[in-house]
C-alpha cells in the first residue's frame, strides 16, 4: 500500500531522480531531474508530492499555481506500480492541494504522441484548442 506525502529533499531526492529518469528519460538540459528539483524547491509552495511504499518512492507529482491557473508536472508512477490507481491518486492529491489554494483551472502538457492522453481524459481533462509555445533561456541553462 502506498501513501502520498510531501517531498522531503534529504530523503526522497535520489529516488525521485531515478524515477524520473526511468519514466521520462529526459534529454534536454533544462529537464534534468536534479535541476528541476532544485528549481521547484526554490519556490517553497508545498506543491511537490511523492507516493511511497515503505521507504521507497514509487510515484511523484509536481504542481504549480500562479494565483489563477494551476499546473501539473512530473506525474510519474514507477512501471512496477502502474495499473493500481496510483497515478489517479497522485493527480487527485495535487488537485485537492490546488483547490484548497483557490485555483480556478488546472492545465497540463503532454509530449505529442504520449499515450497518457486517455488516462487524463478519464480524470476529466480534455484536449483544448491551444498552441503550446516555449522559449529556452540559454543564460539559465546548465
Amino acid at each position: 500500500m502506498h501513501i502520498i506525502i510531501d517531498y522531503t529533499d534529504a530523503i526522497h531526492r535520489r529516488q525521485v531522480i531515478a524515477l524520473w529518469e526511468t519514466v521520462f528519460g529526459y534529454e534536454d538540459s533544462h529537464n534534468q531531474p536534479g535541476l528541476a528539483i532544485d528549481k521547484k524547491l526554490a519556490v517553497p509552495d508545498g506543491l511537490f508530492f511523492v507516493a511511497v511504499q515503505g521507504d521507497t518512492v514509487v510515484g511523484s507529482v509536481l504542481a504549480g499555481y500562479d494565483g489563477h491557473r494551476g499546473w501539473l508536472y512530473a506525474v510519474a508512477v514507477h512501471p512496477l506500480h502502474r495499473k493500481q490507481g496510483l497515478g489517479k491518486a497522485l493527480v487527485h492529491f495535487a488537485e485537492q492541494a490546488l483547490t484548497a489554494r483557490g485555483c480556478l483551472k488546472i492545465n497540463l502538457q503532454l509530449i505529442a504522441g504520449n499515450a497518457s492522453v486517455a488516462f487524463y481524459e478519464a480524470l476529466g481533462y480534455a484536449v483544448e484548442p491551444r498552441v503550446s509555445m516555449g522559449k529556452k533561456l540559454s543564460q539559465n541553462l546548465p
